[in-house]
Formats: C-alpha cells, structure tokens, sequence
C-alpha cells in the first residue's frame, strides 16, 4: 500500500516556473515507478511524464518535452516535477501516481493516486 501526497500547486503567469512534489509513504516505494498526469475541465487526464524505480527510466508527454523535468529522491520517497515555461494551456489539476516495477502511460494501470494538486497558469 502506498499513499501519495502532491503539493506546489498554485497560480502562476505565463513563463513561470513551478515545481511540485509527489510525498509517498508506505513500504518498498523504491519498486514503483511514478507518473504525474493532469486533467482539465472535461478533458481526459493526460499522461504529463513518469519515472521508473530503480533503473530511473524517465519519460515525458510530447507536450512538456524539454519544459518539464522530473526528479526522484528515494532517499526522502519523493518524486518530483519541475514545470518551466509554463503555458496557459498547462492549467489543470496535476495528480501522482504509483504502480509497482514497470513505468506505463496509461492513468488505469496505475494503482495509487495522489489527491491532486492545481496548477492554473495566467496569461
């Protein structure tokens, strides 16, 4: 079992920067891989970026590559995302998620899920 807090949210203008913080506990964190999505209004919830466990296999959306950078600090059980160049259009609630082993990018092969976290990005 695993429970998963976001935080760093918040209003920010466009161009700016945020990072947030996905705070775990529980056993064995150190076998789950992470992913962040984020979803808008009626939109569905879009696949952001994740991190792998061990091996630290990172992956990004195809719309925050080389924006975004996610970072893991085993040492803490935190996973974090730092959000640079922030666009309008990145406004949404920003979750974490955990699964065990194998970084996916589906939102319904994760297991735990944080309660999210609201990025709004003025322009």
């Amino acid at each position: 079992q695993v429970q998963l807090v976001e935080s760093g949210g918040g209003l920010v203008q466009a161009g700016g920067s945020l990072r947030l913080s996905c705070a775990a506990s529980g056993r064995n964190f150190l076998r789950y891989a992470v992913g962040w999505f984020r979803q808008d209004l009626e939109k569905e919830r879009e696949f952001v970026g994740g991190i792998g466990p061990i091996n630290w296999t990172i992956r990004y959306g195809d719309s925050v590559k080389g924006r975004f950078t996610i970072s893991r600090d085993n040492a803490n059980n935190t996973v974090y995302l730092q959000m640079n160049s922030l666009k309008p259009e990145d406004t949404a609630v920003y979750y974490c998620a955990a699964r065990p082993q194998v970084l996916r990018e589906k939102s319904d092969e994760f297991d735990y899920w944080g309660q999210g976290t609201q990025v709004t990005v003025s322009s």
